[in-house]
């Protein structure tokens, strides 16, 4: 297999509700075939190694998290991440979601040479809580497969003529998941 282009990346926390949306995302997407250059990844909270992870030379990255913009629960975004530099956040070791990692780029490009993402895309969900728990609000599951097709979307803008599984084949019975 050639070196992987796009990264595909789950962030969240599923001890808190909906912020585990980024990782069940991927966790459906695992269901899928992806076209060869595509590398799928369950980062939970592990924040400082996305961002190292992201300077590996991938031209695209597709981040998947829970994101509140304000919308109704289970809406589903698909964000351009900005192109000006983000300010630079504090660490913490606990709560570092793709703006945080955005954010370092800039710095941990300059200081290890790494070659961060010509293009971030971030994959968002409008959660309904936050609060400790396991499992997914009934909005946000539902908004689950419409982002695995946004994520699917995405990966076929970012790999033109890479065989890719249409929204129908990816419903069909043989490739469907259980539901939450």
């Amino acid at each position: 297999m050639t070196r992987p282009t796009v990264l595909v990346a789950g962030v969240g926390n599923v001890f808190l509700g909906d912020d585990g949306f980024g990782v069940e995302t991927v966790r459906r997407l695992a269901a899928h075939p992806l076209p060869e250059g595509v590398e799928l990844v369950d980062v939970g909270v592990r924040g400082v190694d996305l961002a190292y992870r992201l300077l590996d030379g991938y031209r695209t990255a597709v981040l998947v998290d829970a994101t509140c913009r304000g919308g109704p629960p289970g809406t589903v975004y698909l964000i351009e991440a900005a192109a000006e530099p983000l300010e630079v956040p504090v660490l913490d070791g606990h709560r570092m979601g793709p703006d945080a990692v955005l954010g370092l780029l800039a710095t941990l490009a300059a200081g290890t040479g790494g070659d961060p993402p010509g293009r971030v895309l971030v994959v968002g969900c409008e959660p309904a809580s936050l609060e400790e728990g396991i499992g997914l609000s009934e909005p946000v599951a539902a908004a689950v497969e419409e982002a695995v097709r946004v994520v699917l979307g995405a990966v076929a803008e970012a790999l033109p003529g890479a065989e890719t599984l249409s929204v129908e084949e990816a419903r069909s019975p043989e490739r469907r998941t259980t539901p939450c």
